[in-house]
């Protein structure tokens, strides 16, 4: 099994408000991520919250009745980057019948289904132990770690990144070649969130 580990701990500095309540169509911008991971078929969606995390929390339990989704909180991530998020939501996965983890963008509403689908895909036919898109030679969200890296992920410092870590495992990448750059997209401020949300 594939476990999503969504990442929505962030404090938002840049946007000015949390970015995981931002409208986005008819819900907010987390609930939307975690529909689009449900319909690629991820059965198991855990979200790392931190800021805002009372108002996040609420979302996951609207999205409960909808979605197999739980949460978990990261207690360091005023101080921690992201991969203090990534190392909490792998040391919650306990089910030892989940094979890799997906590793996803809260504020990335532009994700589509379809790369979602195509990572898992990809996974299940080639056990590659790291999976990661690319559009135009450049690596994006989400990617894929099977559990026999999460050791070392969950041991690299505070001053290291997930980049260092892909780049550490270069040689074990599969990439999966995407035809659109939403995998690419960040929605760090108000303009960058005016430009890409839905009409």
């Amino acid at each position: 099994m594939i476990t999503a580990i969504i990442l929505a701990a962030g404090q938002s500095t840049r946007m000015g408000s949390p970015k995981m309540l931002l409208p986005w169509g008819n819900l907010t911008v987390l609930e939307h991520v975690i529909s689009v991971f449900s319909k690629a078929g991820v059965e198991d969606i855990l979200v790392v919250t931190g800021g805002a995390c009372e108002q996040v929390e609420d979302i996951i339990s609207e999205s409960k009745k909808r979605y197999a989704v739980r949460s978990v909180h990261n207690k360091n991530y005023a101080t921690g980057e992201m991969l203090s998020s990534i190392q909490c939501g792998l040391t919650h996965i306990a089910d030892e019948t989940v094979r890799a983890a997906l590793i996803g963008l809260g504020d990335q509403p532009q994700v589509e289904e379809r790369s979602v689908r195509l990572l898992c895909e990809a996974y299940s036919q080639t056990k590659s132990l790291l999976v990661v898109p690319s559009f135009q030679l450049r690596r994006g969200h989400p990617w894929l770690v099977g559990r026999p890296l999460w050791k070392e992920l969950t041991k690299l410092s505070m001053t290291q990144t997930p980049r260092d870590f892909l780049n550490t495992y270069a040689k074990d990448i599969q990439y999966v070649e995407m035809d659109n750059p939403s995998i690419l997209a960040d929605m760090d401020t108000p303009e960058d969130y005016r430009a890409s949300k839905p009409a």
